[in-house]
């Protein structure tokens, strides 16, 4: 894939060497990141997303040296380097360089990597239930867009994948609906939107928040509160919100085929129409 990172001050084409054996975070996962997107000409909430790179960062103890904004200029600046109509990832990062247990926050380095990624089709995937779970925040640092998160997520996929389906649904540590193991989770039923409600077991998403504000400023009532397994079992839709692919529809749950539905049909249209008027 063509990508461009920014390092110490510079772009670089394709995927440059920037950690080495004895790097913090090579070996104790003292990263973040985030993850913004430009397609169609748009990069929406590119601004909230570099905002959380660098809360990330201070949630699990690095020392950022750059500002929100100043992320936003570099990452514009990276987007500058591929066709306007171009569909990207924007990922900013974090890191420590120095540390044994705890990364040394004064060692804190940073990049941005800008790169292909289609988006993924409008027609939605298919979810099976996941025996793995989020952690809670005694557990892991779940304030933050942190990679050491991802590996249970990684697993979660592959045992989905290996039942049949394209993602996995976690619970939380209580045996409550969190969300996609790789997106935040809504469910329809008779009309009404309903998503978990954030507990800090996962990360309140930045386009799930969007689809919340955008779904009620339409009169469509969403409701955040506990979502049971029983929930699932009985919804109407059920879609994803996430960075990736932004809004998409499930089109079967275990053995439950739902199919594409109006309320994620209309999360779709409004999101869209949303990202071209915030250019």
């Amino acid at each position: 894939m063509a990508s461009w990172t920014y390092i110490d001050g510079q772009w670089q084409p394709g995927n440059p060497p920037i950690l080495g054996p004895m790097s913090h975070a090579m070996w104790l996962a003292s990263l973040v990141f985030d993850g913004a997107r430009a397609f169609e000409g748009t990069t929406p909430d590119l601004d909230r997303h570099c905002v959380r790179a660098v809360a990330s960062a201070k949630a699990l103890g690095l020392g950022p040296m750059l500002t929100p904004g100043e992320i936003e200029d570099i990452a514009r600046e990276g987007v500058g380097h591929f066709a306007k109509d171009a569909a990207l990832y924007i990922r900013p990062m974090f890191w420590a360089e120095e540390g044994f247990i705890g990364g040394d926050p004064a060692s804190t380095r940073f990049a941005i990597s800008v790169y292909d990624k289609p988006m993924p089709s409008a027609e939605g995937f298919t979810a099976g239930l996941s025996r793995f779970r989020r952690p809670s925040p005694e557990c892991a640092p779940t304030d933050a867009k942190a990679a050491c998160h991802y590996p249970n997520s990684g697993r979660a996929i592959t045992e989905a994948q290996t039942r049949g389906f394209d993602n996995a649904v976690m619970l939380d540590p209580l045996g409550h609906v969190a969300e996609f193991a790789s997106a935040n989770l809504f469910i329809a039923k008779d009309g009404v939107a309903i998503t978990p409600e954030p507990n800090g077991t996962f990360l309140n998403g930045i386009t799930r928040q969007r689809v919340v504000r955008l779904l009620r400023q339409a009169r469509i009532e969403v409701q955040e509160r506990v979502v049971t397994l029983d929930d699932l079992d009985g919804a109407d839709e059920m879609f994803a919100t996430g960075n990736y692919g932004k809004v998409q529809p499930v089109t079967r749950y275990e053995q439950h085929n739902l199919g594409p539905g109006p309320i994620a049909a209309r999360a779709r249209e409004l999101y869209w129409a949303f990202a071209h008027n915030a250019l």
